[in-house]
């Protein structure tokens, strides 16, 4: 194979991967409960875990909106391959602003754990959509 038959598979603007789709769909399916949990117990976890009510009623209506970005994407035979990269960058922002709110927001000890927790999750699924979109290259 020549050196330039190797670089156009590379710049192939679609993939296909079925153990990419079902990560997809996983991210999704945990998005959505728990945006419907930051939705729909709002009240109830200000006081046990600490998190303000606007902050989980705006991020719970983000993931919603999420969920439904990544249903869109991953319901395709065929991948984009930039979608799939903005996902990733996306739950790695996830990350970074759930650490930064365990140092900025008055967390109880639940909470910090609830954080974590939720933020190590989505760094797997970044991990696993990063490695499944390398393995199709």
């Amino acid at each position: 194979m020549s050196t330039q038959a190797i670089g156009a598979a590379r710049t192939t603007t679609t993939v296909r991967s079925r153990f990419l789709s079902q990560v997809l769909r996983f991210d999704a399916i945990a998005s959505g409960g728990l945006g419907v949990l930051l939705l729909g117990a709002s009240g109830v976890l200000d006081g046990v875990l600490g998190l303000p009510r606007g902050l989980s009623l705006s991020a719970g209506a983000f993931l919603l909106v999420w969920t439904a970005a990544l249903l869109l994407i991953a319901r395709r035979p065929e991948l984009n391959r930039t979608a799939v990269s903005e996902v990733v960058i996306i739950n790695l922002a996830w990350v970074v602003a759930s650490i930064a709110a365990v140092f900025t927001v008055d967390l109880t000890g639940l909470g910090v754990a609830f954080v974590l927790v939720q933020a190590g999750a989505v760094a797997l699924f970044a991990e696993l959509q990063l490695t499944a979109l390398r393995k199709t290259t």
